[in-house]
Parts: C-alpha cells; sequence; structure tokens
C-alpha cells in the first residue's frame, strides 16, 4: 500500500459542474481526503440537492480513493453575531448546511465560530454554543459532526484559544456529533508554536487538557505568511511560510492523528499543480 492511502489527506476542491465534479478533481490531484462547500460560499441561498446530484457525488465517491469527504460552512455565517437578522439567519443556514452534508453522506463540517462584534465575549461564546447545540437537536435525525474551527484571532474573531473553543463546546450537549478542526496556520497566528518537538508536546498536551484530544477530528494543514502570534489569517504553500516542515511532520507521523483527514487550504495559484505539490509536499513527510 502507498504511502498516500495509509493517511486520509487531501486539499479543498471545487464543486462547479456538479458535486461529482469535486471527486473527479480530488482524484486528479492524488487526494484520499478533500473538502468542499456544499453551496456558495458568499449567499445565504442554497440550491436545493437533487436526487441525481446525490446519487452521482455518493457513486463517483464510492468508486474512488477518495475515503473522506469534509464541508466548510459558508463564511457568513455569525452565529453570536449582534444584530439579530443576522443570527437568525445563520442559524437557518447552519441547520440546512448540516442537512445538505447528511444527503451528501459528508460526516463532518467545518464551522468558523464567528466574531463577538460589540458583545461580551464570554457570553458571544456560550450563545455560539447553545446555538449549534440547538442547530444539532433540529437535525436530531442527523449524523453528521460540526467541527469549531481554531481561529487566527483577527479582528474581533472569537475561537483563537483552547479556552474559548472549549466554552463553546462545554455548551453543546450533543458531545458525539461536536469536534475541533485545528488549523495550522491559524494555530499559530493565535500564538501556538509548535514547531520545536517540545513545543509540539505542549500545544497538544494543553489541547487535550482544556478541551480532549478526541474532539480533535480534521485537520487544515497550511503553512503562514505571518509570524507567530500575529493574528493575521494568512495561508502559505507548505514549506515557504514561517511553519517549519517539521512541525508538518510532527502532525503526519502522528499515530494518534493517523484517521484525521487532514485538508490542504494552500495558495490557489495555478489550475491544480499547487494543490499536487503541496499535497506530495505532505506526503513525502511521511516516515
Amino acid at each position: 500500500m502507498t504511502k498516500k492511502k495509509e493517511y486520509f489527506v487531501g486539499v479543498h476542491v471545487s464543486i462547479a459542474g456538479g458535486f461529482f465534479n469535486a471527486i473527479e478533481e480530488g482524484t486528479e490531484i492524488g487526494c484520499t481526503a478533500i473538502q468542499i462547500f456544499t453551496k456558495s460560499n458568499r449567499q445565504w441561498q442554497s440550491k436545493p440537492i437533487t436526487s441525481d446530484d446525490k446519487e452521482k457525488f455518493i457513486t463517483a465517491q464510492k468508486n474512488s480513493e477518495i475515503k473522506i469527504v469534509v464541508a466548510h460552512a459558508s463564511y457568513l455565517i455569525n452565529l453570536g453575531s449582534a444584530t439579530i437578522e443576522t443570527q437568525q439567519k445563520s442559524f437557518i443556514a447552519l441547520v440546512d448546511e448540516i442537512k445538505r452534508c447528511q444527503l451528501l453522506q459528508i460526516p463532518f463540517l467545518v464551522l468558523h465560530p464567528g466574531t463577538a462584534e460589540q458583545n461580551n465575549k464570554e457570553l458571544t461564546l456560550k450563545f455560539v454554543g447553545n446555538q449549534i447545540d440547538k442547530a444539532l437537536k433540529e437535525t436530531s435525525d442527523c449524523n453528521v459532526t460540526v467541527l469549531v474551527e481554531t481561529m487566527a484571532g483577527q479582528g474581533k474573531s472569537i475561537g483563537s484559544s483552547f479556552e474559548e473553543l472549549s466554552t463553546i463546546l462545554d455548551s453543546v450537549t450533543i458531545k458525539k456529533r461536536i469536534g475541533v478542526c485545528f488549523d495550522t496556520c491559524h494555530a499559530f497566528a493565535a500564538g501556538y508554536d509548535f514547531t520545536t518537538a517540545q513545543g509540539y508536546k505542549n500545544v497538544f498536551e494543553s489541547f487535550d487538557k482544556t478541551i480532549g484530544l478526541h474532539f480533535l477530528k480534521a485537520f487544515h494543514m497550511n503553512d503562514s505568511k505571518k509570524e507567530l502570534n500575529s493574528h493575521v489569517d494568512r495561508h502559505e504553500s507548505i514549506g515557504e511560510g514561517l511553519i517549519n516542515l517539521e512541525a508538518f511532520s510532527m502532525i503526519m507521523n502522528d499515530v494518534r492523528f493517523m484517521n484525521i483527514p487532514k485538508i490542504l487550504e494552500t495558495p490557489k495559484i495555478d489550475e491544480l499543480e499547487n494543490d499536487k505539490k503541496n499535497l506530495k509536499a505532505l506526503i513525502n513527510l511521511i516516515k
């Protein structure tokens, strides 16, 4: 068995032209896992998923080497918004996206926790957790797990510390359907230094103590254009940013994370070549 097939590694791919095209694109790149949007990430409205869409996508995946698909929720969703209208739209959109994932048999939905705006941060964190919990209860017939993403701490965004993520997760009662997506660029920008063996050990010990490693369900594997603790979210290709290759190697070879999907969200410089290059860079780190 090749190295590639021992791990669930891939990139974010497009659904342009149909959901099944994402499987074809991921296959061409060499993925064993992919991430998609199930709708336009910049619009509230979503186009219904037809039975034909569903069957083509599920069949294409079953006939491919892509074993795990992760969905990313719309960037518009901000459950803790100070605006009631945005809160309501965000909740409706989250419920819709969970249902869309269920239709496509996608097990994970990655969600940005949003911003605190002028609200009290602690109250916002708890409110976001409560809203996620409410959405999970409203989709009790689904088995989709919502993964709250680690953030860089840029502006008024929430979820940049393990403590903040823990507060969100503590407010969710349906524990089997909640988790965390660890974004390497975001965590590094937020001040978590996992670029040395000791730093790596400390960061994931802290994650385990504060949140619990059993909640870590996915990685976004991105290098960072900005320095440690910059609180600036700027992704870079693997090996071309300020996170060293040793950090990525430690994640790729950590047996605790072997079955966890690792998704690249690195810059799309050309058609597919940069994705292929970044995927190869990660796979080559596997020992």
